[in-house]
């Protein structure tokens, strides 16, 4: 079994289809760049529009600072792009639509197990996790600490 992602894992590759159909391989898509991949529990509902919308608005800065916006959940293809549209999200949000990548990260379920857990992933250009933020509240305060550890690294 392998062991959960923790500050200073590699993540692992994996691909998945984005909400335009493509299939998106984390390695080619990221090619050398910083990353934040979270991890979200269902597209359009109060706590995931709020993130979702969070990191909408502080786009900008990631994009400025030259690190990809990767949003992931159990949601199909057309869930997403439902999703991106409704809110103007200019970021990719990934079909995990199997688990297969939520349980290769090992992330965990919230409410007894029923509620995909909400985790966030700040990672390094070489790949490395540089921070995790695991928790259903403070969305902004996520965004505020990833850029800064970002900012530092380009």
């Amino acid at each position: 079994m392998e062991n959960k992602i923790i500050k200073g894992s590699k993540i692992p590759n994996f691909s998945l289809e984005n909400q335009h159909g493509e299939s998106i391989s984390i390695p080619e898509f990221i090619q050398g760049k910083s990353a934040i991949i979270y991890f979200y529990p269902k597209d359009d509902t109060p706590g995931c529009t709020k993130e979702a919308c969070s990191f909408r608005d502080a786009y900008t800065s990631f994009s400025d600072a030259g690190v990809k916006v990767i949003g992931i959940s159990a949601d199909s293809v057309s869930s997403h792009q439902k999703f991106a549209e409704k809110y103007d999200l200019p970021f990719t949000l990934l079909a995990d639509t199997k688990n297969k990548v939520r349980n290769l990260f090992k992330v965990p379920t919230t409410l007894l197990g029923l509620i995909p857990g909400r985790v966030t992933y700040v990672v390094n250009s070489d790949g490395i996790v540089e921070e995790i933020f695991n928790s259903q509240f403070g969305i902004q305060k996520h965004i505020d600490t990833a850029l800064k550890i970002l900012k530092k690294e380009n």
